[in-house]
């Protein structure tokens, strides 16, 4: 055999969707990918604890390889007031991963979860230039109803406001009440 030759082997991978742990906030750093987000992490976890937010994750060998976070409660009313519509946002699946149908679990699951906490609505955003995101959100049946300039701001690990701007499309979706 060669190295031109080389063998390739099949895994089969269990990933299971649940909420986040204090112990997944480091994890979601995701080996530093997302460390300038540590504060958010927590703050959306301590958020979930007070029943604001929901942080889902997609976890395989207790590492979270995907999550979709959910806001219940926003201050603009068409994206999430706290009684018939929630906000998903922050969709992301590690790259290795992609094409899986990962992304597709966590949002029918969020669906799923914010259908239990009798909310009627789902709105998501993708960025104007993200393609590949509105063609999942609408895939699964999700339709433009708006726009969003995305201009938003956040203190990272070293405590310095980062800024950002990524115009996006908000999207919706009426979801089933179990």
């Amino acid at each position: 055999m060669t190295a031109l030759n080389r063998p390739s082997v099949t895994v089969e991978m269990t990933v299971a969707l649940r909420l986040a742990t204090y112990s997944d906030l480091p994890k979601l750093e995701w080996y530093g990918q997302y460390t300038h987000f540590r504060a958010l992490f927590r703050r959306t976890y301590q958020d979930q604890l007070q029943h604001q937010r929901l942080m889902l994750v997609a976890e395989c060998n207790n590492f979270p390889i995907g999550q979709l976070f959910i806001q219940l409660n926003h201050s603009e009313q068409r994206v999430s007031d706290g009684r018939k519509r929630a906000y998903f946002y922050s969709l992301r699946v590690m790259d290795m991963f992609q094409g899986q149908g990962i992304g597709t679990s966590l949002i029918h699951e969020a669906e799923v979860l914010t259908g239990d906490h009798g909310f009627s609505w789902a709105t998501i955003a993708a960025a104007k230039d993200n393609i590949r995101a509105r063609r999942l959100y609408e895939r699964l049946g999700y339709h433009v109803f708006g726009e969003d300039e995305g201009k938003w701001n956040y203190l990272d690990h070293e405590n310095r406001m980062r800024y950002v701007h990524e115009p996006c499309w908000v999207l919706e979706k009426r979801i089933e009440l179990r």
